[in-house]
């Protein structure tokens, strides 16, 4: 075991935090912790490293054991380079380099015994320098800059000069070089791209130590943590395995507490009417009676209320017409900011119903692409043509579509006149904001509340085309699947940019990657998106491979490899050629079809005489239904067929 903490308490004010909290970490073992925000996560990770004193309780390390703490707002202020600044995590390992270098020096000058014990001092530190990986130390240091986002060209920058987030990504790469035997990350994906976050899951996962992890990010909460340590009501519970196991041993035991807690409020209820009616009775004996009852009842342990999941907040995205079936159609589009060209050809399409991902490294211009579609940027060259009937909402990171100085209230009151005082106040409640909290500031408010302010909007706008700009950033887990079940029940079309993998994978219906100025598309979810991209990689490893074998063969007999390939083989390989031609032709022409036929029904719907036919709306409707789910199919098979 590595870390204990037993019976943890703090409060702030007369405010309770952690009451009796208890939990341990073992050696190797890689564990989250988890809860709403305010919950105590990182009060809780700051009492572990000292930084706070707890109310009461023992935290206990396991003796010579190092930790290493990342906090989220934790930044490196330096004027070494970034390189330099990382270097100086191994300045124990360039010490021993260089009293190896002074040793092999003085070797020349010596003989003798003091030659003789000179080389047993030489051994010795070229044996620790070798055991402490002495001699990969530049190119681990080297991996951990790239994994971590670094370019090769932005290894010389001074660390003054980076942003906010790039400051936490190089503390975080010193910590990981530094090697403690418990690393404490809070929040550490706040400022990765997708890259980045797969290689720190990659890196965790073989870390030969332990990690404890605060996040929000529950696609890497799966993939690292074998065990989950929840704050919840300012309680801790541990649960086993990753966080799919822990939501469903969670749901499982909430149904259980309801259950146990609705039964004994219905047995307190039926002893309180029992005891009513013996007292109405008005007799010595039914007194009696009615009295010890009342006893039994003072001695039961009355269970807590469990706590719901966010049901007090509610998001229901419902727009106010449909739009056409062509939502939005973007062509040629070209960006360039101060020499940096974004993209310079880049073209697709949107329909009605589809719920569509931007994904990409940071500073592709994904971002770009949305503001670009809202107009708040011109493009340098393409067109952005909207469909019919397309209302659009916006959902930006920054909250720029807020307005600072107005208060929660004036922000929908001056958007949505029509609302009167009660709607606003029961809108706002809906978000969790009650009281006197509608009168708060915008800029007073924090990044979550924000997020929650922005949301409101986006449900009083009832538009059916939302723009979103990374939506989950600074929601907690339950506020994350309160929107995406109203995402998933939104029958409007949705394009937006998130990091947040799990979110992806539960919401969208397809995935396009924005890399090398270049949309590649993908008809699927994030784990789709996965797959093809590792078939895609095996594909060219197998092509790599096979050119190299075909490189070999032909510097040792041209004339033998080109024998090889008979007059009958050259036929095959252009049938099936032909037939995958054909097929894709075919497919092709299916798909222009079904589109013609699709834009035939909108018009038959929107003529008079049929507007008025009930049957024959009901069997349009059922055919562009058939007709959106054989597209899916064709464009699937289309995308094989194309490879």
């Amino acid at each position: 075991m590595i870390l204990s903490c037993q019976n943890i308490e703090k409060a702030f004010l007369e405010k309770q935090v952690l009451k009796n909290c208890s939990f341990h970490i073992e050696d190797y073992e890689k564990a989250a912790i988890v809860g709403l925000n305010g919950a105590g996560k990182t009060t809780l990770l700051r009492i572990i490293v000292g930084q706070l004193e707890p109310d009461g309780g023992v935290v206990a390390f396991a003796k010579d054991k190092t930790f290493g703490y990342l906090a989220q707002d934790s930044a490196v202020n330096s004027d070494n380079t970034i390189y330099e600044e990382l270097l100086s995590v191994k300045q124990h390992l360039l010490d021993l380099e260089n009293q190896i270098r002074q040793a092999e020096l003085s070797m020349k000058q010596l003989s003798g015994d003091a030659l003789e014990d000179l080389m047993q001092k030489y051994a010795d530190l070229t044996h620790r320098f070798e055991m402490e990986n002495g001699y990969a130390y530049k190119s681990e240091l080297t991996g951990v800059l790239k994994g971590l986002g670094f370019t090769e060209d932005e290894f010389q920058k001074p660390v003054s000069t980076l942003s906010g987030g790039q400051k936490t990504r190089v503390a975080l790469g010193k910590l990981l070089l530094q090697k403690p035997d418990l690393i404490i990350l809070d929040e550490p994906t706040n400022h990765l791209d997708m890259s980045s976050i797969s290689w720190l899951e990659t890196y965790l996962l073989n870390y030969k130590g332990s990690v404890l992890i605060v996040s929000h990010d529950r696609y890497f909460l799966d993939r690292i943590a074998s065990k989950i340590i929840e704050i919840d009501n300012t309680k801790v519970t541990v649960f086993s395995g990753n966080y799919s196991d822990y939501a469903a041993k969670k749901e499982q035991l909430r149904q259980a507490q309801r259950n146990a807690y609705l039964n004994q409020q219905a047995e307190i209820k039926h002893q309180e009417e029992v005891i009513t009616k013996l007292k109405s009775f008005n007799r010595e004996k039914s007194i009696k009676r009615a009295e010890s009852r009342e006893k039994m009842l003072a001695k039961i342990e009355v269970l807590d209320k469990p706590t719901e999941v966010r049901s007090d907040m509610h998001l229901q995205l419902t727009p106010r017409i449909e739009s056409g079936n062509d939502v939005l159609t973007v062509e040629h589009l070209a960006k360039t900011f101060d020499r940096n060209t974004l993209f310079s050809d880049l073209s697709f399409a949107l329909k009605r119903g589809e719920h569509v991902a931007i994904i990409g490294d940071n500073g592709t211009g994904k971002t770009t692409i949305l503001k670009l579609i809202n107009e708040l940027v011109e493009p340098d060259a393409g067109t952005i043509r909207l469909g019919s009937k397309v209302q659009i909402g916006y959902y930006d990171q920054e909250h720029h579509v807020l307005h600072p100085d107005k208060t929660l209230f004036e922000e929908i009151s001056d958007e949505y006149p029509s609302l009167n005082n009660t709607e606003i106040r029961n809108t706002l409640a809906a978000f969790l904001f009650t009281g006197d909290d509608v009168f708060k500031r915008i800029k007073d408010l924090s990044g979550g509340e924000r997020g929650r302010v922005s949301l409101a909007k986006l449900m009083l706008s009832e538009s059916n085309f939302l723009i979103l700009d990374e939506p989950t950033n600074h929601l907690d887990i339950a506020s994350k699947e309160i929107l995406e079940d109203a995402l998933n029940s939104y029958n409007g079309t949705v394009l937006y940019v998130s990091h947040d993998r799990y979110f992806i994978n539960r919401t969208a219906h397809r995935i396009l990657e924005l890399s090398g100025g270049t949309l590649h598309q993908y008809l699927g979810n994030y784990d789709y998106y996965l797959e093809k991209k590792s078939q895609q990689g095996a594909s060219t490893e197998s092509a790599a491979f096979g050119t190299l074998a075909a490189s070999a063969a032909s510097a040792a007999s041209t004339e033998s490899s080109a024998s090889k390939l008979s007059w009958q083989a050259q036929k095959e390989k252009e049938a099936q050629r032909r037939k995958k031609e054909n097929a894709l032709k075919k497919c092709e022409e299916q798909i222009a079809s079904l589109e013609e036929r699709d834009k035939q029904i909108d018009l038959e719907m929107s003529d008079s005489k049929i507007a008025t036919d009930v049957a024959a709306l009901q069997k349009l409707s059922r055919e562009k239904d058939e007709i959106a789910d054989k597209l899916m199919e064709l464009m699937e098979e289309w995308e094989q067929l194309s490879e």
